[in-house]
């Protein structure tokens, strides 16, 4: 983290030429919000004295408590560099959300995760590092400027240009990243025609969900300048793969050692990391709803597309929900591979830690890796091993969500409420709503 003072700020600003400030936040179901002031407000923002309506955010308060503070991190001020407009540059805070008593707001997703991170303090641990491969699709956009279902190249995994017709937009977006310091590892073309993947450095749980935020909004704005749409969908096209968003998640002790990690086991990994194994697989169904938290998650948690579907985990098998990477020492990690890119990474981060925490703290009983491949096994065989479903839809996802003791001290009782109610009310929509399928199936013999 920068340890940033206010002078710093005001310093940066001037050398930088910034002429306005988006004060940015996060919304319940994961939406970045911004509210933007010219630069000659900045002290008053830094004093933590700009106010919005939060009776207008999803989530947030009702009417009649409608005004909010926003609280910036200073560590997190960013030149965005993909907007320069002629008057002079935009940069960009993330802020923490404040009631009128001047107290964190419960609901805030950013101060969930900082709550639930002070717990794994408490618990004996210093970091919760997270490392994240998000997944998107890329559409051409009309001659009005709206996306069409048009595939942005007819590219595979790995391919190179000219099949792959999006490098130069990948390229861009790693470009500007790498501007704003970003630590950039790979991108690549994936599976799906259209589909991309960009990954960067691990970093402690909340600078890396500050992150993902970022990285959504620019790769949208930059996607656009080359005349696409970027979408974070997890299943936009039927029939192919969809896009996931895996979790790498470690833990570091106060020495900044890996405790996932030991030399002396079998698969070197420590006692630790498969308690925190058997938290997460303990409490899948009951997180799903904030890791796969739309209709459309659900598409892509089926048998065929190389989505996990099973709770379940190896140290190498892809079929699993949870894969151990081949890296040891300081990168022994996880990968959880059921988390989608629709997920708002400040609950869903929130959750995994929780579960983990819980498997740790409680002692869970330790779970045996599966080697086989869960695709090729018959329901009756993974059954005889004890191996669960993920929720095939949302409204078992929110099921198990809404008796689950365990997530409603994650999100605290006021978020929990909410969410409930956004995504019954979701389901609700979508059990009504007449699909083409439908009528494709049943008008012409009904």
């Amino acid at each position: 983290m920068k340890n940033y003072t206010r002078q710093d700020i005001l310093k940066f600003a001037k050398e930088k030429d910034v002429k306005y400030v988006r004060l940015q936040f996060t919304d319940m179901i994961g939406t970045v919000k911004n509210v933007e002031i010219p630069v000659t407000n900045l002290e008053k923002a830094l004093a933590n004295e700009v106010m919005f309506d939060g009776s207008s955010i999803q989530g947030f308060v009702r009417i009649d408590e409608a005004d909010m503070y926003l609280y910036p991190d200073l560590s997190t001020w960013l030149v965005l560099e993909w907007e320069n407009p002629p008057q002079g540059k935009v940069a960009r805070l993330i802020c923490d959300v404040y009631t009128t008593q001047h107290v964190p707001y419960e609901g805030d997703p950013r101060y969930i995760l900082k709550r639930n991170l002070a717990k794994m303090r408490e618990a004996g641990f210093e970091k919760f590092n997270v490392g994240v491969e998000p997944e998107f699709f890329l559409f051409k956009l009309d001659d009005k400027g709206k996306p069409t279902m048009e595939f942005s190249d007819l590219g595979g995994y790995f391919d190179l240009a000219p099949i792959d017709g999006s490098e130069d937009v990948r390229r861009d977006i790693v470009l500007e990243l790498q501007k704003m310091g970003f630590n950039m590892e790979v991108s690549h073309h994936e599976v799906a025609f259209g589909q991309h993947e960009i990954n960067f450095e691990f970093d402690n749980a909340l600078e890396a969900c500050d992150n993902i935020q970022t990285f959504k909004v620019l790769v949208k704005n930059v996607a656009r300048r080359h005349g696409f749409h970027a979408t974070f969908m997890p299943k936009p096209i039927q029939g192919i793969n969809g896009s996931g968003m895996h979790s790498n998640l470690s833990l570091s002790n106060k020495e900044g050692q890996n405790v996932f990690y030991d030399p002396n086991t079998e698969n070197q990994l420590s006692n630790t990391a498969l308690k925190f194994i058997s938290g997460v697989m303990k409490h899948a169904m009951e997180f799903a709803l904030l890791t796969n938290p739309i209709v459309n998650s659900y598409k892509r948690l089926v048998p065929g597309y190389e989505a996990p579907c099973y709770i379940s985990w190896s140290d190498a098998n892809r079929s699993t929900m949870i894969r151990i990477p081949a890296a040891r020492g300081r990168s022994t990690r996880i990968e959880v591979r059921s988390v989608d890119p629709s997920a708002n990474p400040y609950l869903a981060m929130s959750a995994l830690l929780a579960s983990g925490l819980d498997g740790i703290v409680n002692d869970l009983e330790t779970i045996s890796p599966v080697k086989k491949n869960l695709f090729k096994m018959s329901d009756a065989e993974r059954k005889r091993n004890g191996i669960k479903n993920l929720p095939e839809n949302l409204n078992e996802a929110l099921q198990y969500f809404s008796s689950s003791a365990l997530m409603k001290e994650v999100v605290g009782e006021e978020l929990f409420a909410k969410l409930i109610e956004a995504k019954e009310r979701e389901w609700n929509e979508y059990k009504m709503k007449i699909t083409a399928w439908e009528l494709e199936k049943y008008l012409p013999i009904i």
